[in-house]
C-alpha cells in the first residue's frame, strides 16, 4: 500500500505541462480545486474529467500511475460511500433491504462525494509529478511575496511545504524498509481485526517517528551549516516566467470552470 501513494513524487519528463510556469501550475489547480466543489451533479464533473485525462495524456505520465495513488484511499472512499448510502434520506426508494431503504438520491450523493475525492487527489497529483519540488518552491513563493507587506514569510513557508513534500517518498520508503524487516522478524500486519491491526501498527510507527526527528535534525544542522538565513538576498538560478502555454492553459481552465457552473445549473 505505501508504494501506491504519489502524492509528492517527481516524474521527469520534458512534456509541455512539465514545462508550464509553476506559479501557473498552482493557480490552475487551486481554480481546480475550486471547480470541484462547484459541480453540484455527475454531469458538471464530465468537464473536469475530461481536462485531467488531457492533462495526463499531455504529461505523457503513465494513467497506471496515477490511478494507483487512489488505492490507499480505498477504505476511506468505501466509508463515504457507505455513510452516504444508508444516512441521507431521499424521496425514491431504489431498494429495501427490510432493516434500511436505499434512496435513488443516496446513491447519486455517494458517488458524487466519492468522485470529488477522488478527482482532489489526481489533481493534486498530477501537479507534484509534473513539478520538481524545487520549482514548486519557486512558484509558491513567487505567490506568496505580495504577502511580504504584512510580514508574512512567504519565504519559509514555501520552503516547508516543499520540504514536506520531498520526504513523504523518503519517508514511505523508509517506512517500507522497516514494516520488511518486522515481518522477518515475523510481525504480522495483514491478519487480525482492526484493533489488532493497530497495535502492529506500533512497531512500525516507533522507528519511523525516530527516522523522521533524526532526517529533519540532519536537515536542519546542513542548513545552517551552510550558513541558511531564509529568502534575504538570495538569487534565483532559473527565472520564472510565463509563456504562450500558460495563457492558454488558464484560458482553458477558464473555460471548464464556465462549463461547470453551467452543468450545475442546467441539469
Amino acid at each position: 500500500m505505501l508504494n501506491n501513494i504519489t502524492l509528492g513524487q517527481f516524474y521527469p519528463s520534458n512534456s509541455l505541462v512539465h514545462q508550464l510556469d509553476p506559479r501557473m501550475k498552482i493557480l490552475l489547480l487551486v481554480a481546480l480545486i475550486v471547480g470541484i466543489f462547484l459541480a453540484q451533479n455527475l454531469l458538471a464533473f464530465l468537464p473536469i474529467i475530461l481536462f485531467l485525462i488531457l492533462a495526463a495524456k499531455l504529461s505523457t505520465i503513465p494513467f497506471a500511475m496515477l490511478i494507483k495513488g487512489i488505492k490507499p484511499l480505498r477504505f476511506i472512499l468505501i466509508f463515504t460511500f457507505v455513510l452516504n448510502l444508508f444516512f441521507l434520506q431521499g424521496e425514491t426508494v431504489l431498494l429495501n433491504l427490510g432493516f434500511a431503504q436505499i434512496k435513488t438520491e443516496a446513491v447519486v450523493s455517494a458517488i458524487h462525494y466519492c468522485l470529488r475525492l477522488v478527482l482532489l487527489v489526481l489533481a493534486s497529483s498530477l501537479l507534484t509529478l509534473t513539478t520538481a519540488p524545487i520549482v514548486l518552491t519557486d512558484g509558491l513563493e513567487r505567490l506568496l511575496s505580495p504577502l511580504r507587506v504584512i510580514h508574512f514569510p512567504a519565504h519559509e513557508m514555501a520552503m516547508m511545504m516543499s520540504i514536506a513534500l520531498r520526504f513523504i517518498p523518503t519517508l514511505l520508503e523508509e517506512a517500507d524498509k522497516i514494516m520488511k524487516a518486522q515481518t522477518a522478524r515475523g510481525a504480522d500486519f495483514e491478519s487480525g481485526n482492526l484493533l489488532n491491526r493497530a497495535k502492529a501498527m506500533v512497531p512500525l510507527l516507533v522507528p519511523l517517528f525516530v527516522s523522521a526527528f533524526r532526517r529533519a535534525g540532519d536537515l536542519a544542522m546542513a542548513m545552517e551549516a551552510r550558513c541558511y538565513h531564509g529568502g534575504e538576498g538570495r538569487t534565483r538560478l532559473r527565472v520564472l516566467k510565463m509563456g504562450k502555454n500558460d495563457g492558454l492553459s488558464a484560458l482553458v481552465m477558464a473555460v471548464l470552470i464556465v462549463l461547470t457552473v453551467l452543468c450545475s445549473r442546467i441539469y
